[in-house]
Formats: structure tokens, C-alpha cells, sequence
């Protein structure tokens, strides 16, 4: 541009200077030789003026079409990239309006299986209702039968034993495949529940890419939402997602000993301590370590429960009794002396309500250490401030509430806790103490009493 400028200022100066020599010729009749050679230097000077003009527009023209080709290029990529976006933006479109369909289907089924389970417990509970009666009145019958055979050794089976125990038989059949059923449901619940929120995450993910889609639209979106599903109803096969006993914790999934929540049929809600020994699950129904809790208190408490989970206490015959109800247990009493030494002994057991003061019926089954407790004879619960029927003297002279016959023996593990080297018998008569029928007296340091359900699948 300099260069132009340059030699429009000198042309018009060349071509004033040629005007006055073409003036001065006229005016002069004789030229000089020295003004000719005047005008060839002025016309070189011109031609490379006009030279250099010729090669500065040239340049100029070079440079200026390369800084067009760069804005086309330029052009180009911002057009496919343009192009790109709004090809990514359409296909981000379509994937978002695909995941809100699926999520919706998801939904629509999940209420579908949830309804379906909801119906499955309802029909379980009336199924568990009907269990319970017929096994009320399949031990009434096999009492009968008993006594049948004792007199009639011979007889033949009374029919409607038969098929009593055939009736029952079909309905535990039945209520363990609707439980295989609904345990089905619960885990497509959670399968569907995992895909939900993998479909969430992939909306927010989704939602992150919004920025270029409002950079490449002016027209502004609501902000997308995506609703939780409750899963918590379906939890559990019976009231409310809360277990039955500690063996269908167990079943769960649940393989540590500690502190949980159930829930037995027809009682109210409570926490139980479960010990998991050798792969079984066990319901603590009492413990005793160290006697910091006394042991010896009212008929009330007996009834209820005192003491702390996990230290010493006593669960409760009424809690107990709602446990064992249910199904037949097992009970396993684990004593420990002062030299370490552990023992156990197993008994097949039933339990009364408190209308029979609670009357318990044992069975030794399996143990290392000898029995102590009767067999075969009716035991009855009783208390200082709660004596049962020809059981007066017991519960004084022997500290702690625990299961009578008609005489008092060495046996209460619910007895005063004593140390090692009782001075006196009588000190000694009313601690922790396991007399087997040998005449062998153990000095127990700490006892454990646990139930476990004969059938480990009643309550899957």
C-alpha cells in the first residue's frame, strides 16, 4: 500500500515536468541535446516506478488471495464441525427419549410386582394362620395317639391323624413354594431397582451434554427429573420386612452374631440377640457372664424381659413362647466352668403360655456333659412373688425364678451368681451350679440357653 501511494505521488509530478518541457519547446525554437537526455532519465525513472508498482501489487495479490484461501478453510471446519454437533445433539435426542420410555416401562412393571407381592404375603400370612392352628391341633392328636398306643400297642393309626398330617403336609408344600415365589419377586425388584438407577445415572450423565445442546438452540428446556422407587414394602416375605427368629436372618444373608429385630407370628416387634455357632443361627434367651445383673427378681420381669442384650439378661417367657410357637425348636444350654471348660447339652422341648405358667416339657437329645434337668415331667415357672401350685419353697430358698417340679434341686442357672470357693453349701446351693443325676456338681462361671427351629426353612 505504501508503494501505491509512492507512485501516485510521483507520477503526477513526472508528467507536470513533461507539460513544461513540452511548453519550453514551443517556446524555444532550438532544443539543447542536454533537455533530450532530460526526458530519457525521467522516462526510466517512470518505467521503474511503474516496475516496482507492478511487483508491490503482485505481492499484495498473493498475500491476500492466501489469507482468503485460510478464511475458507476456516469456513470449512466450522461448518463440519457445526454439522457434527448438531448430528451428536439429534442422536443425544433420541437415546434421552428412548431412557425416559424404558424408565417408564420399568416403573409400570415394578408396580406390577409389587401389587403381586403384596397379594403373595397377604396369602402367606392367612397360609401361616391356617399352619399354626392345624400344628395346635396335630399335637393335640398325636397326644391322643400316644396314649392310644401305650394302651393298644398294636393298634392301627386313628384315619384322621392321617390325614390331618397329609393336610398338613400339602399346606407347608404349598407355603414354601409362594415363599420360593416371592423370594423370585424380591430379587427381580432389586434387579429392576439396580437398572433404574443405572437408567439415572445415564440421564445425568445425559444432562451434563445439555450446555451444547442451548448453545445450538436458543428455545430453553425445563430441568429433567427421574423418581425414586420405594422398594421397602417388598423387603420381606411377612410384617412389614421384619424376620420372624434369627434363622431367617440367617437365610438372608445375615451370617454375624449381633443384635436384630423380629417380629414372631401374632406378637409385637423386639430385638433378640442371634449367635451364629458353626454355621447356625441361634436365638439367645438368656445369658451370664459375670453376675453383674441380679437375677433374682419379680414374675413380671420374668414375663417381659430384663437386662442387657449384649451383656446379662433374661429375654422374656412371653417372647420366648411367641418364638418357639411358631414351629418346633431346639434347646441348647452351653455352660462354662471356672477352668474354661465349655459343655452342652441339647433338649427337643415344648413351652406352654403363661396360662400353664408357662410348663416346660424336656427331651435330652445330644451334649458332652450329663443331664441334670428332669425329663419327661412338667416343669413350671415360678417366682418368689409368683409360686405355682405345690412349688412354694422353691423360689425362696433358691434365688432366681426358674422351671419346678415337685422338689427342688441343684440345677437354676437363673440362680445367684457367686464366685468360685463358696464358703457354705447352702451359698453353694443357690449359685450357678449343674448337678448331673451322678451326683456330680459343676461350678458354672457363665451359661448361655439358645433356640433354634428343628426345621431350618420354616421361615425363608
Amino acid at each position: 500500500m505504501f508503494t501505491i501511494k509512492l507512485l501516485l505521488f510521483i507520477v503526477p509530478l513526472v508528467i507536470s515536468s513533461r507539460i513544461d518541457q513540452d511548453n519550453s519547446a514551443f517556446d524555444s525554437v532550438s532544443p539543447e541535446p542536454n533537455s533530450r537526455f532530460a526526458m530519457l532519465d525521467e522516462v526510466k525513472i517512470l518505467a521503474n516506478g511503474l516496475l516496482q508498482l507492478g511487483h508491490g501489487l503482485k505481492d499484495f495479490v498473493h498475500k491476500t488471495k492466501s489469507q482468503i484461501n485460510d478464511i475458507f478453510q476456516k469456513l470449512n471446519l466450522f461448518d463440519q464441525s457445526f454439522y457434527d454437533l448438531s448430528l451428536q445433539t439429534r442422536e443425544i435426542k433420541e437415546e434421552e427419549k428412548e431412557l425416559r420410555r424404558t424408565t417408564y416401562k420399568l416403573q409400570v412393571k415394578n408396580e406390577e410386582v409389587k401389587n403381586m407381592s403384596l397379594e403373595l404375603n397377604s396369602k402367606l400370612e392367612s397360609l401361616l394362620g391356617e399352619k399354626i392352628l392345624l400344628q395346635q391341633k396335630v399335637k393335640y392328636l398325636e397326644e391322643q395317639l400316644i396314649n392310644l398306643i401305650l394302651n393298644q400297642a398294636k393298634a392301627p393309626e386313628h384315619p384322621e391323624v392321617t390325614s390331618l398330617k397329609i393336610f398338613v403336609e400339602k399346606q407347608d408344600n404349598s407355603i414354601k413354594d409362594l415363599l420360593q415365589t416371592v423370594e423370585e419377586q424380591y430379587k427381580q425388584l432389586n434387579q429392576q431397582h439396580s437398572q433404574i438407577k443405572e437408567i439415572e445415572n445415564q440421564l445425568r450423565r445425559t444432562s451434563i451434554q445439555e450446555p451444547t445442546e442451548i448453545y445450538l438452540s436458543s428455545k430453553p428446556r425445563a430441568p429433567r427429573t427421574t423418581p425414586f422407587l420405594q422398594l421397602n414394602e417388598v423387603r420381606n416375605v411377612k410384617h412389614d420386612g421384619i424376620p420372624a427368629d434369627c434363622t431367617t436372618i440367617y437365610n438372608r444373608g445375615e451370617r454375624t452374631s449381633g443384635m436384630y429385630a423380629i417380629r414372631p407370628s401374632n406378637a409385637q416387634v423386639f430385638h433378640v440377640y442371634c449367635d451364629v455357632l458353626s454355621g447356625t443361627p441361634w436365638t439367645l434367651i438368656q445369658h451370664r457372664t459375670d453376675g453383674s445383673q441380679n437375677f433374682n427378681e419379680t414374675w413380671e420381669n420374668y414375663k417381659y424381659g430384663f437386662g442387657r442384650l449384649d451383656g446379662e439378661f433374661w429375654l422374656g417367657l412371653e417372647k420366648i413362647y411367641s418364638i418357639v410357637n411358631q414351629s418346633n425348636y431346639v434347646l441348647r444350654i452351653e455352660l462354662e466352668d471356672w477352668k474354661n471348660n465349655k459343655h452342652y447339652i441339647e433338649y427337643s422341648f415344648y413351652l406352654g403360655n403363661h396360662e400353664t405358667n408357662y410348663m416346660l416339657h424336656l427331651v435330652a437329645i445330644a451334649g458332652n456333659v450329663p443331664n441334670a434337668i428332669p425329663e419327661n415331667k412338667d416343669l413350671v415357672f415360678s417366682t418368689w412373688d409368683h409360686k405355682a401350685k405345690e412349688h412354694f419353697n422353691c423360689p425362696e430358698s433358691y434365688s432366681g425364678g426358674w422351671w419346678w417340679h415337685d422338689d427342688c434341686g441343684e440345677n437354676n442357672l437363673n440362680g445367684k451368681y457367686n464366685k468360685p470357693r463358696a464358703k457354705s453349701k447352702p451359698e453353694r446351693r443357690r449359685g450357678l451350679s449343674w448337678k448331673s443325676q451322678n451326683g456330680r456338681l459343676y461350678s458354672i462361671k457363665s451359661t448361655k440357653m439358645l433356640i433354634h427351629p428343628t426345621d431350618s426353612e420354616s421361615f425363608q
